[in-house]
C-alpha cells in the first residue's frame, strides 16, 4: 500500500481539500497521513479522511523519511513559509527526503514560478491526482 504525506499549515484547507479527492479517487487502496504544521491543519485534514495524523516540526521531519509520496503547497520546501509554520528543519527534511513530492504552485510567499499558468487549486488537485 503506498503511503502518502500530505503537509500543510494554517487553516488546513489546501491539504484537506487534497485528502477528499485522494480518498475520493484511491478509497482505502492508498495510507494518508496528515502532517500539519499546526494541530488546527492536522484536525481539518484529519476530518477530511486521512489515515492518520501528527502535528510539528519533528512528526513532519519524521514521518516524510518513510513516505513514498509527499504532497503539498510548494512554501514547505521553503524555509519561513507559511506565515514562518514551515521551519527550516521542516524544509530541509521535505526536499532532502527520497520520497517523490507533487507539490501545488499555490504560495503567499514573494514567490512566482515563472511559466506556470494560475489555475484555480480544484483544477491543480485534478492534475496532481493525474501524477499519482
Amino acid at each position: 500500500m503506498k503511503h502518502i504525506c500530505v503537509i500543510d499549515g494554517q487553516g488546513g484547507g489546501i491539504g484537506s481539500a487534497i485528502i477528499k479527492k485522494l480518498k475520493e479517487y484511491f478509497e482505502e487502496t492508498i495510507d494518508v497521513t496528515a502532517l500539519g504544521t499546526n494541530a488546527i491543519a492536522t484536525a481539518q485534514m484529519l476530518k477530511a479522511r486521512a489515515n492518520r495524523g501528527a502535528s510539528g516540526e519533528n512528526a513532519i521531519v519524521q514521518t516524510v523519511k518513510k513516505a513514498d509520496a509527499v504532497i503539498g503547497p510548494v512554501g514547505i520546501i521553503m524555509a519561513h513559509a507559511m506565515m514562518g509554520e514551515v521551519t527550516l528543519k521542516i524544509a530541509e527534511a521535505v526536499a532532502s527526503c527520497p520520497a517523490k513530492k507533487l507539490l501545488i504552485p499555490l504560495s503567499q510567499e514573494n514567490l512566482e514560478i515563472v511559466g506556470l499558468s494560475s489555475a484555480p487549486l480544484p483544477h491543480l488537485i485534478d492534475a496532481l491526482i493525474q501524477e499519482i
